[in-house]
């Protein structure tokens, strides 16, 4: 299994021979409801189109995770698989072969099984993706939530190798948590022991600017959270991958099948 962090929310996933693309944002500054004077992210160094993408996989409808510039230069014939918003937003923009994948359904690639579950609260009547994978030649299984919102029932499917979701909280002054990191990230880590987890939806090559940034609170890092694993006796890797750079997985024998 490989990864290559592509900054914020997005990765290349290199697993059961396929090449998974998941939220990517790579071209064109990030930008929510066309208000750059709120938020906007750019980045300081160019994240060329991966090539041979055997699926593009999106955990959510909203710009940072299904971006309408990056999807616009990416191959429309690619399959998509996506939450409900996320493949509307594939449809408008004119992918021909696009799955919704609602909670507890699965989409067979091959030799990977993509089980959807429920990820983060957008709003009071919508539950996005996300998403475990599995191998079936390995039975190595991965998870991604990139808000820190972790569904109960992953324990029925516990141990899972590698856990990707945010391990820094991001808070709003009135509203609290909008990325649920150190706690949240701990408690996904005794439910299904993963072996090795990996940050998202911080860091990177990424500028971020507007007025949103002068109350955005961020809190928590890396090594916290690796202190913090230690604390409870949690003997798991803790990867704080460069941004663009392709690395292999550090597994050992996989935790068994779905």
């Amino acid at each position: 299994m490989y990864l290559t962090w592509l900054d914020s929310n997005s990765w290349l996933l290199e697993m059961g021979q396929k090449r998974i693309l998941i939220d990517p944002w790579l071209v064109g500054p990030l930008v929510f409801g066309n208000l750059p004077w709120l938020f906007k992210g750019e980045r300081l160094q160019p994240r060329g189109i991966p090539e041979s993408i055997d699926l593009i996989l999106l955990s959510q409808g909203l710009e940072d995770h299904a971006h309408p510039p990056t999807l616009k230069q990416l191959d429309k014939s690619i399959p998509v698989v996506g939450s409900p918003g996320a493949a509307k937003v594939a449809r408008e923009l004119g992918y021909s072969q696009v799955t919704a994948l609602e909670h507890g359904s699965i989409y067979p690639l091959e030799q990977i099984e993509i089980r959807a579950v429920p990820g983060s609260p957008i709003g009071p009547n919508l539950v996005e993706n996300g998403y475990l994978l599995q191998e079936q030649a390995t039975g190595y299984k991965l998870y991604y939530e990139p808000h820190g919102y972790h569904a109960q029932e992953l324990k029925n499917v516990a141990p899972i190798d590698v856990v990707i979701t945010p391990i820094i909280d991001l808070a709003l002054p009135l509203v609290g948590s909008i990325i649920k990191g150190q706690a949240s990230a701990l408690e996904v880590a005794q439910w299904v022991q993963p072996q090795v987890m990996l940050p998202t939806a911080a860091g990177g090559d990424i500028k971020f600017e507007g007025i949103l940034l002068s109350v955005l609170k961020a809190v928590g890092s890396v090594e916290d959270f690796r202190s913090l694993l230690a604390r409870h006796q949690l003997s798991i890797r803790v990867l704080d991958p460069t941004p663009g750079e392709r690395f292999e997985v550090p597994l050992a024998v996989p935790s068994g099948s779905l």
